[in-house]
């Protein structure tokens, strides 16, 4: 294995089985605190549980960013190149954690510096792994670390994140959305489809009249949206509903042909956000 190299995500990124033991995956956590109660998106974590107290709370959920020493002690180890790919700098707080903790790792570590470079994904959950694939796929061609950094932050400016929320509880309860709209949309079953812009923040992409309409509308969209499909990984994350995952997949094989499709249940921080039944895809 070439040791050279660590791609550092935070916890909104979700990792498959398969790079969870690759060994140059590491997964910083996010802490999200409901009416008090401290809640650490790692391994441990316990979505179930986390979503019927989310349900449950008048207030919903606030999340915290991870500290800068914590990316810090995720840099130590033996690869000289280290990769640090964060939320979006328009959502949180943790892009900037990040870029701090590379300046401070180097300044502590002046006679060994790594070379460590921060990604600002402008998406979220599963499109940050896309772009830890995208840097392992670079290494692993034997670019140089500045190379790298190049052709991911160039790769990065064509990604497309979509995704469909079956209810709007979260947005309204951190006075995101108002109550009056949750109230009509959800009356008219109707599900919003949302999109990441260019600078990472979010916007309403459209609309749908049920789950299975919104999310065959998304992935239409996503579709029209990517060029040269053969050549990309795309990736669908569900917040606790395989079979709306599973829809998508169908849906996305139907339409295009991508070189591979990528299906994996949310993180804690995606989880907050989405609520059940909730369905991002990424390509």
């Amino acid at each position: 294995m070439n040791n050279n190299y660590k791609i550092i995500i935070d916890s909104s990124g979700e990792l498959p089985e398969n790079l969870k033991n690759d060994g140059h995956y590491v997964n910083v956590p996010l802490s999200i605190d409901i009416d008090g109660e401290t809640f650490i998106d790692d391994e441990n974590f316990d979505q179930i549980d986390f979503l019927e107290r989310t349900k449950k709370s008048p207030n919903g959920p606030k999340s915290a960013c991870p500290s800068p020493e914590s990316y810090m002690a995720a840099c130590e180890g033996e690869a000289k190149n280290v990769y640090i790919i964060t939320l979006s700098g328009e959502l949180s707080g943790s892009y900037n954690s990040a870029v701090l903790a590379a300046d401070l790792y180097n300044e502590e570590h002046e006679d060994e510096p790594k070379n460590i470079h921060v990604f600002n994904s402008k998406s979220a959950s599963i499109g940050e792994t896309l772009i830890g694939l995208k840097v392992q796929e670079f290494e692993e061609m034997g670019c140089s670390f500045e190379e790298v950094v190049e052709n991911v932050e160039k790769h990065i400016d064509t990604m497309h994140t979509f995704f469909v929320l079956d209810t709007l509880d979260t947005f309204v309860k951190t006075g995101r959305i108002s109550q009056l709209k949750a109230g009509i949309v959800s009356t008219l079953n109707i599900k919003p489809i949302m999109a990441s812009t260019e600078e990472g923040a979010i916007y309403n992409a459209g609309q749908g009249r049920g789950s299975k309409g919104a999310i065959g509308k998304m992935v239409e969209k996503v579709i029209s949206a990517t060029k040269k499909p053969e050549d990309k990984v795309i990736a669908i994350s569900h917040c606790n509903c395989p079979e709306r995952a599973d829809f998508a997949k169908k849906k996305i094989e139907a339409l295009g042909r991508f070189k591979d499709i990528i299906v994996v249940n949310m993180s804690g921080l995606s989880s907050m956000y989405a609520n059940q039944g909730g369905v991002i895809v990424a390509v």
